[in-house]
């Protein structure tokens, strides 16, 4: 979908701080598109998961991402949602159940459960989305994606690792379409990096 004239966005963006970015071309009918962020996979071996029983919190993300705003930034410091163009789901509950079915799907561990069930669990993984947004400064811009993960041991309460993940993905064509494309390449490589990260630390003597 093509953008509008963008030529007034620089100035418009000097004296409000963030806009909204408009998707819509000349002519087209401004109608809201709602995307699904995706998980593309990879292949999994076939392997024997560790003896270690995981519990995975929901995913935390700040104030400004814990929507279903797209968010974009077009001057450093700032940050703005397009404008017809929005998540299906807020983020963090979107990729949290992308990291649930993606843990059980390459079974790194004997049992993966949500925290808060009836499951007793050897390990507790929570997850924070710092940063997820298109760099949308220089043209057609990136895509940032920033995650911090932790993962404390649930009997002796300890730290056993932490790790922040950091994404940066071109994106193919300056609109939401383009971003859209982006966001899921950011985040089946954050998600290919944790479970990398996961089953190091679960194969551990």
């Amino acid at each position: 979908m093509p953008l509008r004239n963008f030529a007034w966005f620089p100035l418009l963006l000097a004296l409000s701080g963030c806009v909204n970015l408009d998707l819509a071309g000349e002519g087209e009918a401004r109608e809201v598109v709602y995307y699904v962020m995706e998980d593309a996979g990879r292949p999994v071996p076939d392997t024997a998961p560790s003896r270690h029983i995981l519990l995975m919190a929901d995913t935390v993300a700040g104030a400004f991402y814990d929507t279903d705003g797209m968010a974009f930034s077009g001057k450093a410091g700032t940050r703005g949602y397009y404008r017809y163009a929005r998540w299906s789901e807020r983020s963090g509950k979107r990729f949290s159940d992308m990291l649930l079915a993606r843990l059980e799907r390459e079974k790194i561990f004997g049992a993966v459960a949500q925290s808060g069930s009836n499951v007793r669990g050897d390990w507790l993984l929570t997850t924070d989305i710092l940063e997820l947004y298109h760099d949308a400064m220089q043209q057609p811009g990136i895509v940032k994606m920033e995650l911090r993960a932790e993962v404390i041991d649930l009997k002796t309460r300890t730290l056993v690792a932490r790790r922040t993940f950091v994404q940066s993905v071109a994106v193919s064509g300056f609109n939401a379409g383009g971003a859209h494309k982006a966001f899921n390449q950011a985040a089946t490589r954050t998600l290919d990096q944790l479970a990398d990260w996961l089953k190091e630390l679960a194969n551990k003597p």
